[in-house]
């Protein structure tokens, strides 16, 4: 079931663009059909611009020094096409072909970007962490750990700095109460967590489906604001994120973190990146909300009608962009084509879907959307993954793409 049939609509680029914000400075990718290559695109109210005179790549774009000037000279001139002419995957005929579409199909809008992502960033992420570890993957067990554990802290978690002597304090106090996790350390010791997300080009743009492999039973989506960042550590701008969780597994053991986090269609972004500029800042990005809804199919067409909402409030950060950008890329690892960063949620699903108790989990048939009016919407189906499409356009076939239509990455 794609997202506009459960919605009942068709979702079009125009219902996914930041459109109303015609002052800024957005960039994209495309698959343009006529050269039969991905190409990065610019993007200001309903036009699009093929900027492949500047790069190649999202990756090579996002590097340039003075990216929004030299933008806004593009932005003067005719515009290439409008944003009537992007069709999302969810609009591509059956049959077709999703490596290759015949239309011109908005994509997720990085390349050959590492994709890196921070986990219990927050404090209601890292008491949610804890309690998956001790319910061992078990969603009855949540409700009645969460209760205790709430009673254990007696403090306000989100106002301690991580790596403080408070913080300290505190995990002394939990570990005294017997609530050892290696989630405490990163939660509230001088590190945070930073994994690799998925591999290059893995991840999928909005309109697009998202998968659940078939041995998880517990898991939710994770609307996550998305740093693009250089190679030598500059933040060029944000996107939106989705980094599903597999809540059962990583709740077995987090050494299968991997096994929780990366497996086809588990990232998603989109839809496009924002470049700072005098109208988006980083200031700005640090008191962004995310908002994120997840809409069951109708009861008609087989699904519970289950709505939920949630909100991913940035500003309650317990580490700044600065922290993660440096824990990621420095002395100790280089990027050369630089790397995104999802940097974790607030939110943390605990309305229950079916057993009271249980919380909540994905159904196939759902449409997450993940949204900010000034970022526009990350709109995804959910299906399962080992029945999706499967993800074979690599970094070899994207290089030799771009020689035969002879554009450099």
């Amino acid at each position: 079931m794609t997202a506009a049939q459960a919605t009942g609509a068709a979702l079009t680029a125009r219902d996914v663009l930041p459109i109303e914000e015609t002052t800024g400075t957005f960039v994209g990718r495309v698959w343009d059909p006529d050269r039969s290559v991905p190409v990065p695109v610019a993007l200001r109210g309903t036009q699009v611009w093929d900027v492949t005179e500047l790069a190649g790549t999202s990756a090579s774009l996002l590097e340039r020094a003075d990216l929004a000037g030299e933008l806004a000279q593009v932005f003067a001139t005719p515009a290439t096409w409008s944003v009537d002419d992007l069709h999302l995957p969810q609009q591509l005929p059956a049959g077709d072909d999703p490596a290759r579409p015949a239309a011109l199909t908005l994509l997720a809008p990085i390349d050959l970007q590492v994709i890196k992502a921070c986990g219990v960033t927050f404090a209601g992420s890292m008491i949610e962490r804890l309690i998956e570890e001790r319910a061992g993957g078990d969603p009855g067990s949540a409700q009645r750990i969460r209760e205790e554990m709430t009673q254990a802290v007696g403090v306000d978690l989100a106002a301690i700095v991580p790596g403080s002597p408070e913080a300290a304090a505190v995990k002394e106090q939990l570990l005294s109460l017997g609530w050892w996790s290696q989630y405490l350390e990163v939660g509230l010791g001088p590190d945070p967590e930073v994994f690799t997300k998925g591999p290059l080009l893995s991840a999928v743009g909005t309109g697009d489906t998202i998968g659940i492999p078939a041995f998880s039973s517990w898991n939710n989506p994770e609307p996550e604001l998305t740093l693009v960042v250089t190679a030598d550590g500059r933040i060029a701008g944000v996107t939106l994120g989705n980094d599903v969780n597999l809540r059962d597994v990583e709740g077995r053991s987090a050494l299968l973190l991997g096994m929780a986090k990366d497996n086809n269609r588990s990232t998603a972004l989109g839809p496009v990146i924002r470049v700072f500029d005098e109208s988006f800042t980083l200031d700005d990005a640090r008191s962004v909300e995310i908002e994120l809804r997840v809409e069951g199919a109708s009861e008609t067409d087989g699904g519970d009608g289950f709505v939920l909402d949630g909100l991913n409030t940035v500003g309650a950060l317990s580490r700044t962009f600065e922290r993660l950008v440096e824990a990621t890329l420095g002395d100790h690892h280089q990027y050369p084509d630089g790397c995104v960063i999802l940097t974790g949620t607030l939110f943390a699903p605990t309305q229950d879907r079916d057993v009271p108790g249980d919380g909540f989990t994905h159904r196939h048939g759902d449409v997450v959307t993940i949204a900010n009016p000034r970022l526009g919407r990350l709109v995804s189906t959910v299906g399962p993954t080992e029945q999706l499409t499967p993800w074979t356009y690599g970094v070899r076939q994207l290089v030799a793409d771009l020689s035969a239509a002879g554009l450099q990455a």
